[in-house]
C-alpha cells in the first residue's frame, strides 16, 4: 500500500465553528476525541452546534472518576506467594485483569481515556523495566486523574510515581552521586523539548535538586521514600535561579522561568495528536499553536481550556483536518468495534490488545522513553499485512458470533427510510461513509467496493425495484438471507483499503 504524507494545508483559524455539524464532522470529532462512536450516537449529534457537544465531552472527561483501585494496588512482594511460579502466575493474572479494565475504559470513556493513553506516551514508563503491578496502577491512576487537569500539577505528581522513579533512575539519584536521567527527560521530553530553554548545566544542577528519593525498602515493589540524608543540600543554580533547591523548587523554577516554552511544546504535541501530524507549516506555527499556548499560560496551565478552544474551532473542523492521521493499532480495532456497534466480549477486547501488540503498540510498554512515534511509524510492509490479516480475523469473529448484526449495522447505516431498500449502492455508500473518514478517493475504488458487496451467486437482475417476484423485490436489505455475508465481504474489502487506515 502506498500512502502520501499529508501536508498541512489548513488555513482556518481558532475562531469558533458555528455551522451545524455534518455527519462527517461529528464522526471526525468522535474519532479524534475518543475511539469513535456508533451510528445511533453520531446521528443524534448531526445538525448540532460544536460548542455544546464539545463542552459535554470535556465535562464528562473532567468529572469521570479513575478506575477503582484493585485489591493489589498497594501490594509489595511480600503479598505474593513464596513459590516463584505461583507468584509469577498471580502477577500475570493481575496485569491481564488491569489491561482488560483499562482497555474497556478506552472503549467507553471517550476523551478522558483518549487523553490518559496519550499521556502514557508522553510521560513514558515501561512495565517491563519496573516490573511491579502496584506501581503500574499508581502510574495509570495519576494519568487518569490529571489527563485533563492542570499540567503543572501533572508534571509534579508524575515525577514521584514509583514507576517513573524506577524507570528513569530516580531511585539511584543520590546526593553524593547524582543521576541525570530524569532531569534530562523532564526538560527534553516532558516539558520543554530538545534544546529549548535549558542547558547541560541546568540538567546537572537539576539532578542534584532531585536527589534523595532513593529508599527502596527490602521487600521489593515497595513505595519509594525520600531520605533527606541522601539529598544534596548544597546550593544549585537552575535557569539562573540559585538556592538550596529540592524537588518542588525544580517544578516551581521550571514553570516560572519557562512558561511560554512549556506551553508551546505541549500545545504542539496536542495539536499533532488531535489535529494534524504536520505542525511545521508556517500558518500553524505562527497562528494556531502559539494561540493555544497563550491560552494555556493565561489559564495557569489548565489543559481543558486549551482543548475546548481547539475542538470548537474552525481549524479543527476544516476539511483539511479530516482523515489525515494514520490510525494506531488500537485505533484500528477499537474504532471498528465502536463504529459497527457489534456485540463484543472481554475476549474480543483481549484479542484487540494482543493484535495491537503484534503491530508494535504494546499496552503499558511503549518502545522507549520517547514513546511510539505514531502516524507513519504504524505503516510498513509487515504492519500493513498484519493489519489486513488481523482485521479479517476480528470481522470473522463477529460474523461467527452473530451474523445478523451485520444486517443491523447496514440498516443503521442507511437509516430507517432506506431499511427496505433494494438498491445496493445506497447500502455500500452508507457503510463506506461510516467506516472511512471521507469515503473512497476515486470512483473506481467505490466500484471495487460495489463488486465486493455484490457476491457472485446473486444475479445482477435481483437488485433494484424493477425486479419483482410476487410483489417483492428479489433483493431487499431487511430480509434477503445473503445480506449479512455481503456486509461481511464489504467490510473485509474496506479493511484492506488505504482510506480505512486513516482517521
Amino acid at each position: 500500500m502506498t500512502m502520501e504524507y499529508f501536508v498541512n494545508c489548513n488555513t482556518s483559524t481558532l475562531a469558533p465553528y458555528t455551522n451545524a455539524l455534518t455527519k462527517e464532522q461529528v464522526q471526525h470529532l468522535y474519532r479524534r476525541l475518543g475511539f469513535s462512536a456508533s451510528i445511533p450516537v453520531i446521528d443524534v449529534q448531526v445538525g448540532q452546534n460544536a460548542g455544546p457537544l464539545v463542552d459535554n465531552l470535556i465535562n464528562q472527561a473532567i468529572n469521570m472518576p479513575p478506575l477503582p483501585a484493585p485489591v493489589w494496588a498497594t501490594w509489595n512482594n511480600s503479598n505474593y506467594p513464596a513459590d516463584d511460579d505461583a507468584a509469577g502466575a498471580l502477577r500475570r493474572q493481575q496485569r491481564s485483569e488491569f489491561s482488560l479494565d483499562y482497555s474497556n475504559a478506552m472503549l467507553t470513556n471517550n476523551l478522558r481515556e483518549r487523553l490518559s493513553f496519550f499521556w502514557s506516551n508522553h510521560f513514558v514508563t515501561e512495565l517491563d523495566v519496573y516490573e511491579c503491578n502496584a506501581f503500574l496502577y499508581e502510574y495509570f491512576n495519576c494519568l487518569q486523574r490529571n489527563a485533563i487537569g492542570n499540567f503543572r500539577t501533572f508534571v509534579s505528581e508524575i515525577g514521584l510515581t514509583n514507576a517513573m522513579l524506577y524507570y528513569l533512575d530516580g531511585v539511584f539519584n543520590n546526593g553524593n552521586n547524582p543521576n541525570e536521567n530524569y532531569g534530562r527527560e523532564l526538560y527534553e521530553l516532558f516539558t520543554l523539548g530538545d534544546e529549548n530553554g535549558y542547558t547541560e548545566e541546568d540538567i546537572i544542577e537539576t539532578a542534584k535538586a532531585l536527589t534523595g528519593y532513593v529508599e527502596r525498602g527490602e521487600l521489593g515493589c515497595e513505595a519509594v521514600q525520600f531520605n533527606p540524608e541522601r539529598h544534596d543540600a548544597g546550593p544549585k543554580t537552575i535557569m539562573g535561579q540559585t538556592g538550596n533547591w529540592g524537588y518542588d523548587d525544580v517544578i516551581n523554577i521550571l514553570f516560572t522561568q519557562r512558561p511560554n516554552e512549556i506551553a508551546g511544546f505541549i500545545c504542539r504535541k496536542l495539536y499533532e495528536f488531535f489535529v494534524h501530524p504536520d505542525s511545521k507549516e508556517d500558518f500553524v506555527n505562527n497562528n494556531i499553536i502559539p494561540a493555544m499556548a497563550a491560552t494555556m499560560v493565561a489559564n495557569n496551565f489548565e489543559i481543558a481550556p486549551v482543548l475546548s478552544q481547539l475542538f470548537k474551532s474552525q481549524h479543527f473542523f476544516d476539511e483539511e483536518a479530516i482523515g489525515v492521521i494514520i490510525k494506531s493499532p488500537f485505533d484500528i480495532y477499537f474504532n471498528f468495534i465502536k463504529e459497527t456497534n457489534f456485540s463484543y466480549t472481554d475476549t474480543t477486547v483481549e484479542t484487540a490488545v494482543n493484535y495491537s501488540d503484534l503491530l508494535g503498540q504494546t499496552l503499558f510498554d511503549p518502545v522507549d522513553v520517547a514513546g511510539w512515534q505514531r502516524d507513519r511509524q504504524w505503516i510498513n510492509t509487515n504492519f500493513i499485512i498484519g493489519r489486513w490479516l488481523t482485521m479479517l480475523d476480528i470481522i470473522d469473529g463477529f460474523y461467527q458470533a452473530d451474523e445478523e448484526q451485520f444486517r443491523t449495522f447496514a440498516m443503521d447505516a442507511v437509516g430507517p427510510a432506506n431499511s427496505n431498500t433494494s438498491n445496493p449502492e445506497i447500502v455500500v455508500r452508507a457503510i463506506v461513509d461510516k467506516i472511512t473518514p471521507k469515503g473512497m478517493y476515486t470512483p473506481q475504488e467505490f466500484e471495487n467496493c460495489m463488486s465486493a458487496f455484490k457476491i457472485d451467486d446473486i444475479p445482477e437482475i435481483y437488485y433494484g425495484p424493477d425486479y419483482i417476484d410476487g410483489g417483492q423485490s428479489l433483493w431487499v436489505l431487511s430480509i434477503t438471507p445473503s445480506v449479512p455475508n455481503q456486509v461481511q465481504l464489504l467490510l473485509n474489502h474496506l479493511s484492506r483499503q488505504p482510506e480505512f487506515q486513516l482517521k
